[in-house]
């Protein structure tokens, strides 16, 4: 278990705080961690067009009308390609750029990616930071006291305000803890997380 300072609002040192080895202190495994960056980024993608067969247009599914004696082409669905309305033949079907990842995986991935900014020392735990408002401010005053002006801020559930307050700093990312993923630990310097935040974590990842 290692110790790290515990900082308050104001960026003073008041205390410590520990780091479960069994969340912070396992081992960095790049190749998980670029496999759950894949994933991440491919469920951002919208896929491709995609059209609609007669089995998939709404409606159709009664005869128009009999099969015999009224003098027309006999006909079984208003779905079909050759009516207007109907269902398109041999369109593009779409495709979908999800790939998925066993949850283990990606537990996996996440450990090891807060064991790489602990490792670099770059975890800084905030005894609490609510607001009774949104501001800016606040959240860029507390990142700048820390020296992580690049960081990821993890908060505990609800705690909207201070989500908004760092929503338009720039190289900054705000997350509530059970939203936390290994993409946004990544590509920020720092994980700036609330003692709230870092009480949930321990007890969701090491229950896991």
């Amino acid at each position: 278990m290692t110790q790290i300072e515990l900082f308050n609002r104001s960026g003073k040192v008041v205390g410590q705080v520990d780091l479960r080895d069994e969340i912070f202190a396992q081992q960095v495994n790049g190749p998980i961690m670029h496999q759950a960056v894949l994933v991440y980024q491919n469920s951002l993608r919208s896929g491709t067009a995609a059209t609609k067969t007669r089995g998939l247009v709404r409606g159709g599914g009664r005869k128009p009308w009999r099969q015999k004696g009224t003098g027309r082409a006999r006909a079984g669905s208003s779905r079909s390609p050759i009516w207007r309305g109907g269902g398109v033949i041999f369109g593009p079907g779409g495709r979908s750029y999800e790939i998925s990842m066993p949850r283990k995986m990606r537990r996996a991935a996440l450990l090891s990616a807060l064991s790489l900014r602990a490792l670099e020392n770059k975890v800084k735990v905030v005894d609490e930071f609510t607001l009774e408002a949104p501001k800016t401010k606040e959240a860029a005053g507390l990142l700048k006291s820390l020296n992580a002006e690049n960081a990821l801020l993890v908060v505990e559930r609800g705690n909207a305000n201070a989500l908004l307050s760092a929503a338009n700093l720039p190289k900054v990312s705000q997350v509530e803890a059970d939203s936390l993923n290994t993409y946004d630990v990544l590509r920020h310097e720092n994980l700036v997380l609330t003692k709230q935040a870092l009480d949930y974590l321990e007890e969701v990842l090491i229950n896991a």
